[in-house]
Protein backbone atom coordinates (compact mmCIF):
# COMPACT_ATOMS: atom_id res chain seq x y z
CA UNK A 1 0.00 0.00 0.00
CA UNK A 2 1.19 3.36 -1.12
CA UNK A 3 1.60 5.28 2.20
CA UNK A 4 4.55 7.86 1.08
CA UNK A 5 5.11 9.09 -2.70
CA UNK A 6 8.37 10.23 -4.02
CA UNK A 7 8.02 12.67 -6.46
CA UNK A 8 11.35 13.53 -8.84
CA UNK A 9 11.00 17.06 -11.07
CA UNK A 10 12.62 20.08 -11.80
CA UNK A 11 13.54 22.82 -9.90
CA UNK A 12 13.13 25.34 -12.57
CA UNK A 13 9.83 26.61 -13.64
CA UNK A 14 8.32 24.96 -17.50
CA UNK A 15 8.70 27.67 -20.01
CA UNK A 16 5.41 28.83 -20.83
CA UNK A 17 3.72 25.70 -20.36
CA UNK A 18 0.52 26.43 -18.15
CA UNK A 19 -0.75 22.43 -19.27
CA UNK A 20 2.47 21.28 -17.22
CA UNK A 21 1.97 23.80 -14.06
CA UNK A 22 -2.15 22.66 -14.30
CA UNK A 23 -1.51 18.76 -14.72
CA UNK A 24 1.22 19.26 -11.47
CA UNK A 25 -1.99 21.49 -9.92
CA UNK A 26 -3.95 18.10 -10.72
CA UNK A 27 -1.31 15.39 -9.56
CA UNK A 28 -1.12 17.42 -5.80
CA UNK A 29 -4.90 16.97 -6.00
CA UNK A 30 -4.98 13.55 -6.27
CA UNK A 31 -2.03 12.96 -3.89
CA UNK A 32 -3.90 14.48 -0.76
CA UNK A 33 -7.32 13.20 -1.50
CA UNK A 34 -5.26 9.41 -1.33
CA UNK A 35 -3.72 11.23 1.73
CA UNK A 36 -0.05 10.63 0.65
CA UNK A 37 3.08 11.97 1.98
CA UNK A 38 4.70 14.03 -0.64
CA UNK A 39 8.98 13.40 -0.57
CA UNK A 40 11.12 15.57 -2.77
CA UNK A 41 13.76 17.68 -3.16
CA UNK A 42 13.44 20.15 -0.06
CA UNK A 43 13.52 23.46 -2.47
CA UNK A 44 10.87 26.12 -2.77
CA UNK A 45 11.81 27.01 -6.17
CA UNK A 46 10.55 25.55 -9.34
CA UNK A 47 7.85 22.69 -9.83
CA UNK A 48 9.63 21.59 -6.78
CA UNK A 49 8.38 24.53 -4.69
CA UNK A 50 5.01 24.13 -6.63
CA UNK A 51 4.40 20.81 -5.59
CA UNK A 52 5.55 21.03 -1.97
CA UNK A 53 3.52 24.09 -1.64
CA UNK A 54 0.73 23.59 -3.30
CA UNK A 55 0.14 20.23 -1.06
CA UNK A 56 0.74 22.10 2.38
CA UNK A 57 -2.29 24.40 1.26
CA UNK A 58 -4.44 21.48 0.85
CA UNK A 59 -3.40 20.37 4.32
CA UNK A 60 -0.90 17.61 3.25
CA UNK A 61 2.10 16.49 4.52
CA UNK A 62 5.51 17.03 2.69
CA UNK A 63 8.96 15.47 3.86
CA UNK A 64 12.29 17.64 1.74
CA UNK A 65 15.61 15.85 1.54
CA UNK A 66 18.14 18.06 0.56
CA UNK A 67 22.42 18.10 0.32
CA UNK A 68 24.14 20.55 1.86
CA UNK A 69 25.69 21.92 -0.81
CA UNK A 70 21.95 22.80 -2.45
CA UNK A 71 20.84 24.19 0.60
CA UNK A 72 22.87 27.18 0.06
CA UNK A 73 22.01 27.63 -3.73
CA UNK A 74 18.26 26.06 -3.83
CA UNK A 75 15.87 28.19 -1.49
CA UNK A 76 14.69 25.47 1.24
CA UNK A 77 10.77 25.17 1.76
CA UNK A 78 11.29 26.48 5.21
CA UNK A 79 6.86 25.58 5.45
CA UNK A 80 7.10 22.23 5.09
CA UNK A 81 6.03 19.22 7.46
CA UNK A 82 9.70 17.48 7.98
CA UNK A 83 13.51 19.32 6.50
CA UNK A 84 16.21 16.36 5.87
CA UNK A 85 19.86 17.78 5.66
CA UNK A 86 21.94 14.86 4.32
CA UNK A 87 25.95 15.45 3.03
CA UNK A 88 25.38 14.96 -0.62
CA UNK A 89 23.31 13.80 -3.25
CA UNK A 90 24.13 10.40 -3.27
CA UNK A 91 22.25 10.13 0.21
CA UNK A 92 19.59 12.60 -0.91
CA UNK A 93 18.44 9.89 -3.14
CA UNK A 94 19.24 6.84 -1.23
CA UNK A 95 16.99 8.55 1.58
CA UNK A 96 14.40 10.06 -0.65
CA UNK A 97 14.18 6.24 -2.28
CA UNK A 98 14.32 4.50 1.85
CA UNK A 99 11.26 6.65 2.94
CA UNK A 100 9.16 6.62 -0.43
CA UNK A 101 6.49 3.68 -1.40
CA UNK A 102 6.55 4.60 -4.79
CA UNK A 103 7.72 7.06 -7.28
CA UNK A 104 5.88 9.80 -9.84
CA UNK A 105 8.43 11.26 -12.41
CA UNK A 106 7.83 14.98 -13.49
CA UNK A 107 8.88 16.88 -15.94
CA UNK A 108 12.36 18.15 -15.32
CA UNK A 109 15.95 18.32 -16.25
CA UNK A 110 19.19 16.26 -15.85
CA UNK A 111 18.54 15.54 -12.06
CA UNK A 112 15.20 14.44 -13.10
CA UNK A 113 16.31 11.64 -15.54
CA UNK A 114 19.04 10.85 -13.57
CA UNK A 115 16.90 9.94 -10.45
CA UNK A 116 14.48 8.40 -12.58
CA UNK A 117 17.36 6.05 -14.39
CA UNK A 118 18.49 4.79 -10.94
CA UNK A 119 14.71 3.75 -9.63
CA UNK A 120 14.24 2.18 -12.67
CA UNK A 121 17.81 0.60 -12.66
CA UNK A 122 17.24 -0.63 -9.24
CA UNK A 123 13.63 -2.08 -9.88
CA UNK A 124 15.35 -4.20 -13.01
CA UNK A 125 17.84 -5.34 -10.79
CA UNK A 126 15.08 -6.43 -7.88
CA UNK A 127 16.59 -3.62 -5.32
CA UNK A 128 13.16 -2.22 -4.80
CA UNK A 129 9.61 -3.42 -6.33
CA UNK A 130 7.60 -0.06 -6.11
CA UNK A 131 5.74 1.37 -8.72
CA UNK A 132 7.18 3.86 -10.79
CA UNK A 133 4.70 6.53 -12.43
CA UNK A 134 5.91 8.64 -15.52
CA UNK A 135 3.66 11.61 -16.20
CA UNK A 136 4.37 12.34 -19.95
CA UNK A 137 2.51 15.64 -19.58
CA UNK A 138 2.11 17.23 -23.62
CA UNK A 139 4.28 14.09 -24.64
CA UNK A 140 7.28 16.02 -22.96
CA UNK A 141 8.78 12.02 -22.17
CA UNK A 142 8.04 10.46 -25.19
CA UNK A 143 11.55 10.48 -26.80
CA UNK A 144 12.98 9.43 -23.79
CA UNK A 145 10.58 6.35 -23.91
CA UNK A 146 11.04 5.81 -27.85
CA UNK A 147 15.09 5.58 -26.33
CA UNK A 148 14.10 2.66 -24.09
CA UNK A 149 12.73 0.72 -27.29
CA UNK A 150 15.92 1.24 -29.60
CA UNK A 151 17.97 0.16 -26.69
CA UNK A 152 15.93 -2.87 -25.91
CA UNK A 153 16.35 -3.47 -30.21
CA UNK A 154 19.96 -3.27 -29.61
CA UNK A 155 20.55 -5.71 -27.08
CA UNK A 156 21.32 -2.75 -24.09
CA UNK A 157 18.65 -3.12 -22.28
CA UNK A 158 18.33 -6.72 -20.59
CA UNK A 159 14.35 -6.60 -20.10
CA UNK A 160 11.68 -4.25 -21.75
CA UNK A 161 12.14 -1.43 -19.31
CA UNK A 162 8.72 -0.33 -20.33
CA UNK A 163 6.93 -2.97 -18.56
CA UNK A 164 8.39 -1.92 -14.59
CA UNK A 165 7.03 1.64 -15.71
CA UNK A 166 3.88 2.74 -15.44
CA UNK A 167 3.28 5.64 -18.43
CA UNK A 168 0.54 8.29 -17.72
CA UNK A 169 -0.65 10.45 -20.30
CA UNK A 170 -3.34 12.04 -18.86
CA UNK A 171 -2.87 13.12 -15.76
CA UNK A 172 -6.65 11.85 -14.10
CA UNK A 173 -5.30 8.19 -14.93
CA UNK A 174 -2.98 8.50 -11.94
CA UNK A 175 -5.61 8.31 -9.78
CA UNK A 176 -6.57 4.85 -10.70
CA UNK A 177 -2.94 3.46 -9.61
CA UNK A 178 -2.45 4.96 -6.71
Amino acid sequence: MIKKICVFCGSSKPKNNSKIEKDVNQMIKIVFSKKLELIYGGANIGLMGQISNNLLDLGGRVTGVIPKILSKKEIINKNITKLIIVDNMHQRKKTMYDLSDAFIVLPGGIGTLEEFAEVVTWKVLGIHNKKIFVINIEGYYNFLLKQFSVMKDNNFLYTDILQDIIIINKIEDLENHL
